[in-house]
């Protein structure tokens, strides 16, 4: 996927880094950028060479959020939603959960609404000291969506949770490193290198592991105690057909540094 002014897709050292690109306003998503951000994500999970991504916002936002300018023009002519929801957001979350590798959102400023609700869908979280978190959905008169009500109470909890949605208060990153949402606070100046070290350090790891992990947690929280070890023992019986498990059995043997393929 080319450059563009909405969305920008980088590949380097196994990492996909994909960069919301409005900093003039916010990060804030057009249509036009929810469906360059669709297509990026689309294009990590094929492209067999990121073995890791990274996502984040540029300028001093993660991302405001849905363009609220755009979202009134659409009310004003009788359209709501306009089923960006459906068509956009959710898509989106899904395919961050669902990529089978590593996602880790830097987290560099304000994540609000949808912003914060991308966040939220990926793996790991590493958040700017800078960084805060909104969930603004009531401040416009809205529930929560792309997938806040689904991610949040399996980081914080359900009570937590409602607060966070109800009462729709700033989390500043400290807050947010004691709640659960995020995994670490960094200096600013630190953001760029701490997260894109983390990636790369997930993309030499084992990536069909890393897939079958991504699948047990998801899966699992909501399956019964049986179901979730029949589930495991499926994924456990691809993981062990696979290059790097052997590889790094022999490298243990061995008192050797396995040396993962991502198959």
């Amino acid at each position: 996927m080319p450059e563009s002014d909405s969305v920008v897709y980088d590949l380097s050292d196994g990492v996909a880094t994909i960069t919301i690109n409005r900093p003039d306003a916010m990060n804030s998503l057009t249509a036009e950028a929810k469906d360059q951000l669709l297509a990026a994500v689309e294009q990590a999970r094929t492209d067999t060479d990121a073995r890791a991504v990274l996502l984040t916002g540029s300028g001093k936002a993660f991302s405001a959020g849905q363009d609220l300018r755009e979202h009134a023009d659409a009310l004003g002519a009788g359209k709501g939603l306009n089923e960006t929801v459906r068509k956009h957001y959710n898509p989106i979350v899904l395919g961050l959960a669902r990529m089978p590798k590593p996602v880790i959102a830097a987290v560099n400023g304000v994540a609000a609404g949808a912003g914060a609700s991308l966040a939220f869908a990926c793996d790991l979280r590493i958040a700017s000291e800078k960084a805060s978190f909104l969930m603004a959905f009531a401040n416009v008169g809205l529930g929560s969506d792309s997938g806040a009500s689904w991610t949040l109470p399996r980081l914080v909890g359900h009570a937590r949770a409602t607060e966070l949605l109800m009462l729709a208060e700033p989390v500043k990153a400290q807050r947010a490193l004691e709640i659960g949402l995020v995994n670490q606070v960094v200096p600013a100046e630190e953001l760029d290198t701490t997260a894109r070290e983390l990636a790369v350090r997930l993309a030499s790891g084992p990536t069909v592991a890393y897939a079958a992990i991504k699948a047990e947690l998801t899966f699992g929280s909501g399956l019964d105690l049986a179901n979730a070890l029949d589930m495991e023992a499926n994924l456990q019986d691809q993981c062990a057909e696979t290059t790097d498990h052997m590889n790094a059995t022999l490298a243990f043997l061995n008192k050797e540094k396995p040396a993962f393929e991502g198959r």
